[in-house]
């Protein structure tokens, strides 16, 4: 029977380690993906509702203590917000259209990777805020750099020069 018992315990996590979340018949959440493959699950907001969206971070939220959402507008981050979800804490990073929702016990587990983000000109800027967010979000520690421009090579030298010394 014991032997039995641990069978089914071990199974029981697996199987949660595949889990499916779905929420009101617009969405399938992969709750385990993060456990599975050390990647968080992102919602891309654009194309949904933004009450859809609210309703996904809400679920996701409860069961995983994080979300992350993408290409999110103000009226994506008002809504999540007026969920007011227990013990949270919503952040919205408008430049890169990122929104962050945790538990404000949720903590990342540091990995100790490290990214150097560079950008050529403002208009990549961003594009590398919302990568900067989505790399601390998988416990990595970034460097980034503006404006580095590609018409004069020159100008990479420095940022090139601390990210080496860096890492």
């Amino acid at each position: 029977m014991a032997r039995f018992h641990s069978g089914f315990k071990g199974l029981k996590n697996q199987t949660s380690l595949l889990a499916i979340k779905r929420v009101a018949r617009i969405a399938n959440l992969d709750v385990g993906r993060e456990i599975r493959k050390g990647l968080p699950e992102i919602i891309l907001a654009e194309g949904k509702a933004p009450r859809e969206v609210a309703e996904i971070v809400e679920a996701m939220v409860k069961r995983t203590g994080r979300a992350i959402v993408s290409r999110a507008t103000r009226k994506h981050f008002r809504l999540i917000r007026a969920k007011r979800i227990p013990k949270s804490t919503i952040q919205f990073f408008e430049r890169s259209g990122i929104i962050l929702a945790k538990l404000k016990s949720y903590r990342v587990k540091e990995t100790g990777g490290r990214v150097g983000l560079l950008t050529a000109g403002t208009s990549d800027i961003p594009v590398a805020e919302e990568a900067k967010v989505i790399v601390e979000e998988m416990g990595c520690e970034t460097r980034v750099y503006y404006v580095v421009g590609v018409a004069g090579l020159h100008r990479l030298v420095k940022p090139l020069s601390e990210l080496r010394l860096w890492g």
